[in-house]
């Protein structure tokens, strides 16, 4: 059920790539300029990386802890784990100049290999970049070496099992490098399912998402990936750390949460015990409109304060609605006039969905919203996973294309949102290219939501440092305006310079002092989350 490798240069399998519609290029063509012409890119054959600085006698002593099948330096596969899968990540693979990458890939079997791995790289002053499904957007997996040695890239693949499922207390146990369909696949085997469905679903793996604090698109009905979390073992420098004994506890502060969304910097995540669900016995469908993006937001607050209960609940605004990209097969055409389309889903017993439709049913009516009936639901789903095959079309046919997201209060929702789309249009307009600017709701909670912009213009000059200018200016308003820097993307490299603003001065000398406890020579992700 694992999808095939995703592509060097491109989001996903390359056999679901897909070229632009006629109602996409037209769209392009009329709002921003971009006349479609395919922009040439570097092929596999032409690429060219840095030389390895792994100097012979280190690759001699990983090769001895994993073997030799688990140590690789041949060009394809440093490549493939020379970043993420961002819009300035796919940019630069585009670069005809020498490209940036590990300078081998160890691929490690057990904690205990993971620990000698860590233990040799400390003495050796190797920097450590732990890999997943590689589905960062916020430059997570730079290879950076700073003063190191070398750097090399700490693949979780072999981390692929399910290790324990508790039936009774609802507790599955599952390797780090299990992927979001392996995980589905294994715990449906024995009637179960995680429920964690984030965009990069088919390519995720379950460390990589705790590590990032990853929020997925049934967040409403089971959480985020942080909720979901009962326990985790994580293999540090200095130790193993073996988390969570009991479903709550008052043993102090959690260490789980400090844990958890810490990017790798800290350690290497091995093994997660998650909260599972039996697998749903009936799903229900019902999109509606809403006449703007302000009565949208009121009727989901009172859902999400309310307490109705649906799976999925998503909103989004004028201009998404507009071009239908909530409806990923059908963008550009068929076109929404007007209004603001919702997306709800909900899944259970039969019993539970029926009563938990009806009574979203009844407040969404009362709030202003029309039904639109299952098909726009329905459609929404079948697309869930495709928009980032469509960005690599965008990119390709020369338009800028990028997304970003934050959260904030519900009384402060309208002034974010305001702020973040004067920023990213003024930004743009001051490199030359008009843009669309597109925002959805797509997580909730009692006290707020978050926003989910999509960013589309054309191409002018330097692409990489075009969207470099409008992510920083949207980044400034979000701080400015009251929002966090990031509700579901991780901190990387992109938002770090932030992080200050985010967590302040004591914060950060918090986050300095576990890593040089965890990490005291400094190899992990070196660059990453901490200012």
């Amino acid at each position: 059920m694992n999808q095939p490798p995703m592509k060097w240069n491109a989001w996903g399998d390359p056999a679901a790539a897909k070229p632009l519609s006629e109602g996409i290029a037209t769209l392009l063509q009329q709002v921003l300029g971009v006349d479609g012409s395919p922009i040439a890119a570097v092929t596999l054959e032409e690429v060219r990386l840095r030389p390895s600085t792994l100097s012979a006698a280190d690759r001699t002593a990983l090769t001895a802890i994993v073997g030799e099948a688990n140590v690789a330096d041949d060009d394809q596969a440093r490549l493939l784990r020379a970043g993420g899968k961002s819009t300035p990540d796919l940019l630069r693979r585009k670069d005809f100049g020498p490209q940036n990458a590990p300078d081998a890939v160890v691929t490690p079997g057990s904690d205990d290999e993971v620990a000698q791995v860590l233990r040799h790289c400390s003495q050796q002053r190797i920097a450590v970049v732990p890999f997943g499904g590689g589905t960062s957007v916020v430059g997570g997996l730079e290879p950076d070496r700073g003063g190191f040695a070398a750097v090399i890239s700490l693949d979780l693949r072999r981390f692929d099992r399910l290790i324990s499922l508790d039936e009774t207390s609802g507790e599955a146990v599952l390797g780090a490098g299990v992927t979001g369909p392996e995980a589905e696949r294994l715990l449906g085997e024995r009637g179960f399912s995680l429920g964690h469905f984030p965009q990069s679903f088919q390519y995720v793996t379950i460390g990589g998402s705790v590590a990032t604090r990853s929020s997925g698109q049934d967040s409403a009905g089971y959480g985020r990936i942080d909720d979901m979390v009962c326990g985790l073992r994580m293999i540090t420098p200095a130790g193993v750390l073996d988390l969570g004994r009991a479903p709550a506890s008052a043993a102090g502060p959690d260490l789980r949460q400090l844990l958890v969304g810490s990017e790798g910097v800290f350690g290497v995540i091995t093994q997660v015990r998650l909260r599972v669900h039996p697998m749903p016995a009936a799903v229900r469908y019902e999109a509606w409109s809403f006449p703007d993006f302000a009565t949208g937001t009121e009727a989901l607050r009172a859902a999400a304060q309310t307490g109705t209960g649906p799976t999925v609940i998503r909103l989004s605004d004028e201009a998404e609605t507009g071009v239908n990209l909530a409806t990923t097969e059908h963008i550009g055409e068929q076109q929404i006039t007007g209004g603001c389309l919702a997306v709800t889903v909900f899944e259970g017993t039969a019993e539970h969905v029926e009563s938990r439709h009806a009574e979203t049913r009844a407040l969404l009516a009362a709030h202003g919203g029309t039904s639109l009936g299952e098909a726009a639901a329905r459609a929404w789903e079948d697309g869930r996973f495709a928009a980032p095959y469509l960005r690599d079309s965008l990119l390709v046919a020369g338009a800028l294309c990028e997304t970003l997201e934050t959260a904030t209060w519900w009384s402060n929702i309208p002034a974010l949102k305001a702020a973040v789309t004067e920023a990213l249009t003024a930004a743009l307009g001051e490199s030359g290219s008009a843009c669309l600017v597109l925002c959805h709701i797509s997580h909730m909670y009692a006290t707020g939501a978050s926003l989910y912009f999509t960013v589309v213009a054309a191409q002018r000059g330097n692409p990489v440092e075009q969207w470099r200018t409008a992510k920083a200016a949207a980044s400034d308003a979000i701080m400015r305006t009251g929002g966090t820097i990031t509700h579901h993307h991780a901190v990387g490299t992109d938002h770090r310079a932030w992080m200050r603003d985010e967590i302040g001065d004591l914060g950060v000398e918090v986050l300095r002092a576990v890593k040089a406890t965890l990490d005291p020579a400094g190899i992990l992700n070196p660059g990453k989350l901490i200012p």
